[in-house]
């Protein structure tokens, strides 16, 4: 079964920010999510309908016609998230998304400073971009999170994907851009009860799954039979 809230590395230090969201500091932390999030005062209510549409500014792979859609939440050092992108997302991608069957919305739910930073980055290169941002820290996930400076090793990483170290720089001291990535995680909790990662919102419900392909199918194809396809 996929982790519930997962913490990699040492310890994590929490703050509140003016807007009523939170800051991590420092590196991944073994162990249960402790972190307490509130839903910013001003923030609107949103129905789960709207909550499960797609925006413009998700990642998505797939067809917008696609009968069926899932939207991944998930945090960039979470062991099981890059079990899922790495072994699951291959088959789905050539049986289902690949036919126009299935689509797959990426939204971030970062589990502590790393991730955090590491969702901010796949932003700050672009949307067409960030899908391959998101690839390959999942691909060096591993050794980001064993470092010994884990925002070095991510910063080692934008510069494969082109980015100067003053514009790294300048991406994670963006506080805007880290507000809206840690409202969308506050959203996920309220809205659809999203407590760990990956979690996975299947037309709009949230659905427990073994990170096994043959588990994704036997919940994809009965909604498939009954869209008629």
């Amino acid at each position: 079964m996929r982790n519930i809230l997962l913490f990699l590395g040492s310890l994590a230090a929490v703050l509140v920010v003016s807007v009523g969201l939170y800051q991590w500091l420092g590196q991944p932390k073994s162990g249960p999510a402790t972190v307490q999030t509130t839903m910013p005062a001003s923030a609107p209510v949103i129905s789960t309908t709207d909550a499960a549409k797609v925006r413009a500014d998700d990642y998505v792979i797939g067809s917008a016609t696609a009968p069926v859609t899932i939207i991944e939440y998930a945090s960039l050092t979470c062991s099981h998230c890059q079990s899922f992108h790495t072994k699951v997302l291959p088959v789905l991608k050539k049986d289902y998304i690949d036919t126009g069957k299935l689509r797959l919305v990426y939204r971030d739910f970062p589990l502590d400073g790393i991730a955090l930073r590491g969702s901010m980055l796949a932003r700050c290169v672009g949307q067409k971009r960030s899908l391959a941002m998101i690839d390959i820290i999942f691909k060096r996930q591993g050794a980001m999170v064993a470092a010994k400076d884990p925002v070095a090793a991510l910063a080692k990483i934008a510069g494969l994907g082109g980015m100067s170290k003053d514009t790294f720089k300048k991406c994670l001291e963006d506080k805007a851009l880290q507000a809206k990535i840690l409202a969308g995680r506050v959203e996920a909790e309220k809205v659809f009860g999203i407590d760990g990662t990956p979690g996975f919102v299947i037309d709009g419900k949230k659905v427990i799954i073994d990170l096994d392909p043959k588990a994704f199918k036997a919940v994809i194809d009965p909604l498939l039979a009954k869209a008629g396809k």
